[in-house]
Order: C-alpha cells, then structure tokens, then sequence
C-alpha cells in the first residue's frame, strides 16, 4: 500500500472532486484520477462513483475512510517526530522563585542569557512555597533566607534584602509617620498572617503592637503592597519591593537584626548540566550589580516630605 494512494483518497473524499483534490494537493487532476482508478483497482472495491457533479463515496469509502484517517495521523506523526530529530539539542532550565523575584531585574539578565543561548528553554515557577529541588521539583530556586539550610544544594548569596516598614504619601499626609516603635500607638497596620518563617521583621512588629491596631492581614509582599498602597495601614516590605510603588513612603531606616539574604540554590543533579552552570555563572554577578543599583535609587527615594 503506497500512503501517497491513500492521501489521494482522502482529498478527494474531503473535496468531492479531482480538480479540488489537485489544487489541494498541488497535483494534476489526471494523476489524482488515475491513482484513485489504481487504487480501486487494487482493493477490488468502487469507492466513488462518478458523476457530473463530481466524485461521491460509496459505502465501501465511507467504511475505509476512519483507517484512511489513522494512517494520515500516524505518517503526520511520523513527519514531525522527523522534523523534532532535525532541531538542535533542546535543554529545559526549571527555575522556582516567589512573584516578586520574578523582576524587571530577572527578566532583562534571562533575556540576555537567552540571546546567548538559543538552544535552552525555560519554565518558569512562581510560588511561595519552598519545592524541594533534591527530590527534581526544580533545577534552580531564588530564596529569600537568612540562610539556605539544605547543605545538599549548591548555594550562592546574591545580595542583603533590607526591609522596613512603609505607608502611602496620603496615610503620612492624614496621620503622619512613626520614627521609631515608641511612635506606633495611634497608628493602624497590616501584616503577614500566616506570618513566614524567615520575615524577621513581621514577627518584630508584631511583638510591638496591639491586635486593635492590625486592620489587614496579607499572605504575600503583593498583597501587602497593594494594602499599603490603597492607605490602609503602615506595612513591612523589602525596600527593593516598595520601589514599584512610588507613592510608598518609608518610615525609617531598616530595623537591626531582620535582614535577610537572597540566594541561588541549584539542585546537585542539574548542576551536572552544562546549561544550568552556564546560567548560575551568568546570573549572579549580574544580578547583583543590577541590584546595587537598584540600593543606590532606593536611598534617593522614599524618603517623606510632607505636601511632595
């Protein structure tokens, strides 16, 4: 059985003409009739009949036409498993990180690694959650930790996450801003609740006010963000988050002992992969200098002055 017969068939089943059945399959419409008559003829079976309007199948074409079918699938099948072994070698880089950095930072240092590495594609995880690289739930993970505890991973500081507490322009406006704890009666706040692990500075603010003043409660630096931003209440967030919100004032400078660091973890098994050590070795540095710069804007912003 030559498939070529057989995808004659089916165009001029589908079309219910040779002619339509030629452009289709960009053939003359003799040789699109003479393989349909070479087919009948080796079946032993009518599978059209003929008439000035056109072809019409019979039942015998109609009983064929769902193997015609599979055999289309399959050769198409076929064609493109081809085509795939043709494509240069294709790697697959698994990066997990919160929402957040997932930043303008991240993408342009991505977007530069891609350019010099066209052959390796990326799938992207956002969430809070910590997945467990060793047991392959990603190659690579951004953490934001005092420290990375597993000493399994292959572990490299990125920079200091330093954050504070922040309000909008228009709650300092209305009710002024709190420069130090002994300040923070009379002020309304939101918090983190559940309240994470390793955010040092939600659990000190908690410890210093009272359960009245706590009008929000968030489960992520977003959720977060967009409450102080609406004016709700004084929040903690990493000043390198606050600086997408430029109505977000801080209200002073981070409080001692609740830094945190971030970090590129990468599983021992996809550090053995050239790509994910290319992109380790690429990322880091310049990731941390985008994010020097980024410190250096955030000490010329955020800083309240009340009417700006």
């Amino acid at each position: 059985m030559d498939w070529s017969d057989v995808r004659v068939f089916l165009a001029v089943y589908r079309s219910g003409s040779t002619l339509a059945a030629s452009r289709r399959l960009c053939i003359s419409q003799p040789t699109v009739t003479r393989k349909i008559e070479a087919l009948e003829t080796r079946l032993g079976l009518t599978l059209f009949l003929r008439d000035t309007r056109g072809f019409h199948p019979t039942h015998e074409a109609k009983c064929l036409l769902p193997h015609a079918e599979k055999l289309e699938k399959a050769a198409n099948e076929f064609e493109g498993a081809a085509h795939q072994a043709r494509r240069p070698n294709v790697q697959t880089i698994r990066i997990t990180a919160p929402r957040r950095n997932f930043s303008p930072i991240f993408s342009a240092i991505l977007s530069d690694f891609s350019a010099e590495n066209p052959n390796v594609r990326y799938e992207l995880i956002s969430t809070y959650q910590v997945l467990d690289l060793v047991a392959g739930e990603a190659d690579i993970a951004l953490r934001i930790a005092p420290s990375v505890a597993d000493e399994r991973l292959i572990c490299t500081k990125l920079s200091d996450v330093r954050s504070t507490l922040f309000a909008s322009r228009s709650y300092a406006d209305r009710r002024g801003l709190p420069s130090s704890p002994e300040e923070f009666a009379g002020h309304s706040f939101v918090i983190y609740d559940p309240m994470p692990a390793a955010l040092f500075l939600n659990r000190w603010l908690v410890e210093r006010i009272s359960p009245e003043q706590i009008v929000g409660r968030c489960q992520d630096a977003e959720a977060i963000a967009a409450s102080v931003a609406a004016g709700l209440g004084i929040g903690p967030l990493s000043i390198s988050f606050a600086l997408d919100y430029p109505d977000l004032v801080r209200c002073f400078e981070p409080p001692e002992g609740t830094g945190l660091s971030s970090w590129l973890a990468i599983s021992p098994e996809a550090y053995r992969r050239p790509e994910v050590r290319a992109f380790a070795a690429f990322f880091a540095p310049r990731f941390r200098a985008a994010y020097k710069a980024e410190r250096e804007r955030a000490a010329i912003l955020q800083a309240y002055v009340p009417g700006a």
